[in-house]
């Protein structure tokens, strides 16, 4: 049923990311909100990276700002994570991925589909993703883990029922020279005007895996434009989470900018292969 692809080339890319990432905390993890102000399997991660100090900080989690610093000629180290789009994983057509499980209770049926075994990366990668998928919402959050295209559609349309809506992403403008630099803000950022939006992220799968989500409290979009000090150039899409009171305090992004919940909004930047979907028309 089309499986080879999911168990071949995207199996091996699995291995090689995940095998990297094991002793770093997981961009995509990040990004993704806690599961509630007590239950901090979203921040496992980090919890053997204890820091006080920016310096000593692994560079995954240098994504986060204030607003504070969305002005023109603001500098700040960012990290871009840099993949290969031939070789990521790639949506597989609604028909074929609801014939597969996708549930932790069918973990051991899926591991020898995709022949893992528990303990390896690969192994280790999905489990996890299928238990950050089925973790509680925070108060306030919707949020859906979408297998195919049409499944991430469908959530998207419910989450802005009749309106038309539309997908901004991160853009490299240049061949991406280094993942992790000093960026300064070129120009005045673009907010797009968006009442509602619905982020989502990749997840560590054989096949494409994206956490779809959306929250009632307000967020603000921006693009901005950030220039490397090597020279790259990057269109970037980034998102301030104006409440954040029902985030864990454990929340690295707190680490980060050394607040409080709900204190301050927490802003972050997205790396290209997330999606961010807006309402039309908005100003863009």
């Amino acid at each position: 049923m089309g499986l080879a692809v999911a168990q071949g080339t995207e199996s091996r890319k699995l291995s090689e990311e995940h095998q990297e990432q094991r002793n770093v905390p997981d961009y995509n993890n990040i990004l993704r909100l806690p599961s509630s102000k007590n239950d901090d399997v979203e921040d496992h991660d980090f919890q053997s990276h204890p820091t006080s100090h920016m310096n000593h900080m692994d560079n995954n989690v240098m994504i986060f700002f204030t607003m504070k610093d969305l002005k023109v000629g603001k500098t700040m180290p960012i990290y871009f994570p840099k993949k290969d789009p031939s070789t990521s994983p790639h949506l597989l057509p609604r028909d074929e991925v609801d014939s597969i499980p996708f549930s932790s209770k069918q973990l051991s049926y899926l591991l020898n589909l995709f022949s893992f075994s528990r303990d390896s990366p690969q192994g280790r990668a999905m489990e996890d993703t299928l238990a950050q998928c089925e973790t509680r919402p925070i108060k306030g959050e919707t949020k859906f883990c979408a297998t195919s295209l049409e499944s991430m559609i469908d959530f998207t349309r419910s989450a802005f029922g009749e309106e038309s809506f539309s997908v901004v992403t991160t853009t490299f403008l240049t061949k991406l020279g280094t993942t992790f630099q000093n960026y300064t803000i070129l120009e005045v950022p673009n907010e797009i005007l968006a009442p509602k939006m619905v982020a989502c992220h990749t997840m560590p799968y054989p096949y494409a895996v994206y956490y779809c989500h959306y929250q009632q409290s307000e967020n603000k979009v921006y693009k901005i434009l950030l220039g490397g000090e090597n020279g790259d150039k990057v269109e970037a899409v980034a998102v301030c989470h104006m409440d954040t009171s029902q985030w864990s305090r454990n929340h690295v992004s707190f680490r980060v900018l050394m607040i409080e919940p709900g204190t301050l909004p927490v802003c972050h930047f997205f790396p290209a292969e997330n999606l961010v979907w807006i309402p039309k028309p908005t100003s863009i």
